[in-house]
């Protein structure tokens, strides 16, 4: 496995719960995969609806390096997208059908939450600086999330993880879909609500009810499960958002399109921006499991973080979405 190094604290990479593979990411292009599977394999899909919506926060516990702001108003065409990230048994027949290998099984390991594992492998397992809570685990990937002996049996409905942005691109091209766009992400996690700062409203968990799944707990060394759940959900878990989109909020980063910046254009409104040519780190967005107040309030709809386009970890997945 090669070690771990600590990046610049520019670098999202760095800065969340998402730890960087230290290769550099050799193309923005999954393989020639042969013919999609568009027909019949793609599930249900969300129409969101074009027009105008303001992007982006200036919530006071925003995070100001991530370049969350400033708020913009950005111009879409309808599209659509998928009301739940990928499965793990979505993945399995792209598997199974075209014979794909991850990224994490090509080198070999895929970074696993250290609670998750037994003594011996924690305490053998590498973990990058700065984030210790990590361990690089030798045979992690999408049906070994736990490395070796562990599976995906009980967990068909929960999202795929430790898939890199090239292994979601790449079940995209075979699909006949795309990832979305950052900003076709953030526009459909709001759900029609205007600069909310979650999906549902303002308030965390109103009324008392749980809305999403992140830690409760004091991270990283106690999680009460409160809201039911220590590693991943079902991605139909919890209420949906005023779009009928699950999970836009917690569970799993979720790859998007973009390259990584924070350099925003000036031009107002932005039309159906994509982000940089190019770039070395890819953004992702939502959250995840292991986002907590005290280090990582990233479950904000605003919120943002990127990794590079061949990182992979136990929580961090994707949604598709397609042109109307």
């Amino acid at each position: 496995m090669e070690e771990q190094t600590v990046g610049s604290s520019t670098d999202p990479s760095h800065t969340c719960c998402a730890p960087a593979r230290t290769s550099d990411p050799h193309t923005d292009h999954p393989t020639d995969l042969g013919t999609a599977a568009a027909d019949g394999n793609v599930g249900e899909m969300v129409l969101i609806p074009g027009g105008e919506f303001l992007m982006g926060g200036d919530d006071a516990d925003g995070i100001p390096r991530d370049g969350e702001g400033p708020v913009r108003p950005v111009r879409l065409a309808a599209f659509y997208l998928s009301p739940y990230a990928v499965t793990n048994r979505e993945f399995a027949s792209f598997v199974a059908a075209t014979g794909y290998r991850t990224d994490a099984e090509e080198f070999g390991w895929s970074y696993v939450f250290a609670s998750f594992l037994p003594g011996r492998l924690r305490r053998d397992a590498p973990r990058p600086s700065g984030t210790p809570w990590w361990c690089g685990v030798d045979g992690a990937f999408w049906a070994a999330p736990e490395g070796p002996g562990s599976d995906v049996a009980d967990r068909d409905e929960h999202p795929v993880v430790h898939v890199s942005w090239r292994d979601a691109a790449a079940y995209c091209a075979w699909s006949g879909l795309r990832l979305p766009t950052e900003a076709e992400w953030e526009c459909a996690a709001r759900g029609g609500l205007r600069q909310k700062r979650y999906p549902w409203g303002d308030e965390l968990t109103p009324g008392g009810q749980h809305r999403c799944n992140i830690w409760q707990g004091q991270f990283p060394v106690h999680n009460t499960r409160a809201d039911g759940y220590a590693g991943t959900a079902p991605v139909n878990a919890f209420e949906p958002n005023g779009f009928g989109l699950y999970n836009t909020s917690g569970n799993v980063w979720e790859w998007c399109r973009d390259w990584w910046t924070t350099d925003h254009p000036a031009r107002r409104p932005l039309v159906d921006p994509s982000g940089p040519r190019d770039g070395t780190t890819k953004v992702m967005r939502g959250g995840s499991y292991l986002c907590h107040s005290s280090y990582c309030n990233r479950y904000r709809v605003a919120a943002r973080t990127g990794n590079t386009p061949d990182s992979s970890t136990g929580n961090t997945g994707f949604r598709c979405a397609r042109d109307v």
